[in-house]
């Protein structure tokens, strides 16, 4: 992932539930604020600057509606803040995560995301089953008047079951796993050992399972004939959609799994705020979901990708650019360390609301870098609200 980037020339929010949009111009792109012109044609928004003209290609069912793009736009330090209004038809349905997608009764691959390699090959789930919430345990000492039932007790899934957690799988093993997969043990991981078979756990460390062919870190084994896959390690494709192609890069990757994964979990139960943690429990991001409906874009003088369109009758190439507008949401985040924010952190983990999402150290060091990376392209006056720095993850 990169560690720094370069504020675009031209950064294009859409909110579609509010229909409204904003675009935010370098102040050195703009010599004349005149000269700005925002206008519609082919499911496209047009910015006219002088002699340029950067283009944002639309959703068929969202548009701008003509005229309505403000008269004097706002001068800040970071850009020119221009509003537009759109017209907003019914959109179309978000993709589900890999916990929403499985099904009984449907045949499954399961591959490494790091090196494509086939870990399960055609398994086939008699029952699909979702496990309770995250907070489940606390939950159930708050509403039972007598002792927990469940405490100290795991819930495993049986031969040809699948067991699915807010951001992991619980699958049973098979002969085939001795050909694919491989036993670890990570160090950056400090743990009581209490999810482990006794006698397996290295004092200190986690024991994990790896990818055979590249090494990479997949879950953890939760009893001898258990493993824990987390989604963000696996990619899970349907047998009959043919051959298994090579998942997209990582970062693409890791990015729609977690869009994924809080669109549907804030929908489902109307939770927004989030604490990324290790399988130790140690928290690493506070995050909060800020809303769930932009379209974002950002263009540059410099043609960055393939994305990028050029006009073929335009002698300068630079001239006329375009990239479509994806959907994302907007986050808010506070990295767990040691420092300012310290009281903040302190009172998300004593706050129940605040829904845990496991992952693996790693994968939070990940997710931390691209929230992170994220914030750095955004116009100055986006990158943070009150203590809280701002990223959007992509779809």
């Amino acid at each position: 992932m990169e560690g720094s980037k370069k504020q675009g020339d031209v950064f294009v929010e859409l909110r579609e539930r509010l229909q409204t949009g904003l675009f935010i111009i370098r102040t050195d792109v703009v010599k004349d604020t005149s000269e700005v012109n925002v206008s519609s044609e082919d499911s496209a928004l047009k910015i006219h600057i002088s002699d340029r003209i950067y283009e944002v290609k639309l959703p068929p069912e969202v548009s701008l509606v003509e005229g309505s793009c403000q008269k004097n736009p706002e001068l800040n330090v970071d850009g020119l803040h221009v509003r537009v209004r759109l017209k907003v038809g019914q959109r179309s349905d978000a993709p589900d995560s890999a916990i929403q997608h499985l099904r009984a009764q449907r045949s499954y691959c399961f591959l490494c995301q790091s090196c494509g390699a086939m870990l399960l090959k055609d398994r086939a789930f008699r029952r699909v089953l979702p496990l309770p919430n995250g907070n489940w345990n606390t939950l159930v000492d708050d509403w039972c008047c007598h002792p927990d039932p469940f405490a100290n007790k795991k819930l495993l899934p049986q031969q040809e079951d699948c067991l699915l957690g807010d951001t992991y799988f619980l699958l049973t093993r098979d002969s085939s796993c001795d050909q694919s997969l491989t036993k670890g043990v990570d160090s950056s991981d400090v743990s009581s050992g209490s999810n482990l078979p006794s006698g397996k756990q290295v004092p200190g460390h986690r024991n994990v399972v790896c990818c055979k062919n590249c090494c990479a870190v997949l879950g953890e084994p939760v009893t001898t004939e258990v493993l824990k896959f987390y989604i963000t390690e696996v990619v899970v494709r349907q047998s009959e959609d043919g051959e298994c192609t090579m998942p997209q890069n990582r970062q693409q990757f890791l990015e729609r799994v977690l869009h994924c994964r809080l669109v549907e979990l804030s929908s489902a139960q109307s939770i927004f705020r989030f604490s990324i943690q290790t399988p130790d429990g140690k928290s690493v991001i506070m995050l909060w979901l800020l809303n769930m409906d932009s379209l974002i874009a950002s263009l540059s003088e410099k043609a960055i990708s393939s994305d990028i369109f050029v006009s073929a009758s335009d002698r300068h190439p630079n001239k006329h650019q375009s990239r479509k507008a994806v959907r994302a949401i907007k986050v808010l985040y506070l990295p767990c360390t040691h420092g300012q924010q310290d009281e903040a952190v302190d009172a998300w983990e004593k706050d129940i609301s605040v829904h845990p999402l496991i992952l693996p150290r790693s994968t939070c060091e990940e997710v931390l870098q691209l929230l992170s990376s994220f914030t750095k392209t955004l116009p100055s006056s986006l990158c943070s609200m009150n203590c809280y720095q701002v990223a959007y993850l992509r779809r």
